[in-house]
């Protein structure tokens, strides 16, 4: 894997190639930007949705974290980062679609199974357990179906992330809101890294099928 000064050569490539030819588009973008659709993803290094949906700079709205998870909507004191990027989007950038995608293979997901990280210090795990708690009412009905390990078990607990975050998004007012008047639409997506299928959630039915 590349290190950040060996990424420098590959900036200097883009400057030399992509950025030369897509001049207007980038003249175009440094005025503003107006994405329609919002991902909201993991960090795993292996699921950029940017190269997953083949987009070019300035189509999608990205906001990445552990697990591609939503906290519920609350105005507590703190730092609230998906929160703050999500509002810029919805009210702001007035993107027409939010798209929650999951991933397999996701540590994220797998912690919040096995619990491992669970009473570990800030810095020790601590955060990340704090943050994927948000699964632990998910986490018991597949627990105790298909045990803590195994892929089975890891692929129920991704996917039912992806829906936790979208009934988080619907306690978000203004979400809620447009979603009602037909002004906003929320997409639930799942990308397999094993063999590179991306699927979309039908939320009438509860599954997950191979996008089309």
């Amino acid at each position: 894997m590349k290190t950040f000064d060996e990424m420098i050569e590959g900036y200097a490539r883009f400057r030399a190639g992509d950025w030369k030819k897509q001049h207007e588009r980038w003249s175009q973008l440094a005025e503003g930007q107006s994405p329609q659709v919002m991902v909201i993803s993991c960090s795993d290094s292996r699921v950029d949705p940017a190269q997953i949906l083949d987009v070019d700079p300035g189509e999608i709205f990205v906001v990445r974290n552990v697990a591609a998870l939503v906290p519920p909507y609350e105005t507590t004191p703190g730092r609230h980062g998906v929160s703050a990027a999500l509002e810029f989007a919805v009210q702001f950038l007035k993107v027409r679609e939010v798209v929650v995608m999951g991933h397999g293979m996701c540590g994220g997901c797998q912690a919040a199974l096995t619990q491992d990280l669970h009473g570990n210090d800030m810095g020790e795990g601590g955060f990340v357990a704090h943050w994927i708690d948000m699964l632990d009412e998910v986490r018991e009905p597949i627990a105790a179906e298909h045990g803590t390990k195994g892929r089975t078990a890891e692929r129920a607990m991704e996917l039912a992330a992806v829906k936790v975050s979208l009934e988080n998004l619907r306690t978000f007012p203004y979400v809620e809101a447009k979603e009602t008047a037909g002004d906003l639409k929320l997409r639930g997506a799942y990308f397999a890294i094993s063999d590179g299928v991306l699927h979309l959630l039908d939320e009438s039915s509860g599954e997950f099928a191979p996008a089309q």
